[in-house]
């Protein structure tokens, strides 16, 4: 099995995480589209422009399967994707929304905070599908700065508390946070602290495992995939983060 990953910078990096520690592929092909990181502000039909490159991008190898690791793109651009695509595409909304409801089944009123980018936030796509199965108690939050901060690998201290308090001090404690951008994960812990043990927090990564367990027939297990990993701007830099997120 082949899979492409592609995401609007680094934070696909989190989905490939959990793809190496659940061994599900032989090798993995990653694309980060890091000039033109982050995509959460721009307009619709960019977003879908952006992705259909990609998968010309990928087109180059024999790919048995493409995960779109950003939020974004799977909230406005998976249809085209899979039109154009010549294999099967995923994407990390879908999964997050069946993750949330596979965790949350048994509470139907819990408290859910949605975190994104502007874009995805927007398109409501988060709240739509948790709706849809049963899930009314939801509170879509916007939180673009993580983006920049997580490109620029802080991951923690007094810059990332400081916007915790800037976009959360009103809000109340959720029962469980949907990091809805996939280089969110990369501050989990951070999150965590801040919210308490108490909070669920649920991420693309282990999302889209669980998805793809379930949806396509996984019999055999890959413990050393080969990887290999481009960038549309500074490829050094994302192979670094890579070597160092990924502990290659």
């Amino acid at each position: 099995m082949k899979v492409g990953v592609f995401d609007s910078g680094i934070g696909g990096l989190s989905v490939v995480k959990s793809l190496l520690q659940h061994q599900l592929f032989e090798e993995i092909i990653y694309y980060g589209d890091t000039a033109r990181v982050p995509y959460g502000i721009k307009d619709k039909n960019t977003i879908i422009r952006y992705a259909l490159e990609a998968v010309e991008f990928f087109k180059n190898f024999d790919l048995d399967l493409i995960i779109v690791a950003c939020n974004t793109v799977s909230a406005y651009a998976l249809d085209e994707m899979r039109q154009n695509a010549s294999c099967s595409v995923v994407g990390v909304v879908e999964a997050g929304v069946l993750a949330t409801s596979n965790a949350l089944k048994e509470k139907k009123n819990a408290s859910i905070l949605i975190l994104g980018t502007k874009a995805t936030i927007n398109s409501q796509a988060y709240e739509i599908g948790l709706k849809d199965l049963g899930f009314l108690n939801l509170t879509p939050k916007a939180t673009p700065l993580f983006v920049p901060l997580v490109e620029e690998e802080i991951y923690e201290g007094e810059i990332l508390e400081a916007t915790f308090k800037h976009y959360f001090t009103n809000l109340t404690k959720p029962e469980a946070l949907i990091l809805g951008c996939t280089h969110f994960p990369l501050i989990s812990s951070a999150l965590a602290n801040y919210f308490g043990e108490d909070t669920l927090l649920i991420h693309s990564g282990e999302a889209i495992v669980e998805y793809l367990e379930k949806h396509f027939n996984f019999t055999q297990k890959f413990p050393l995939p080969q990887m290999k990993f481009f960038a549309s701007e500074n490829p050094e830099n994302l192979r670094r983060v890579a070597v160092k997120w990924l502990e290659l």
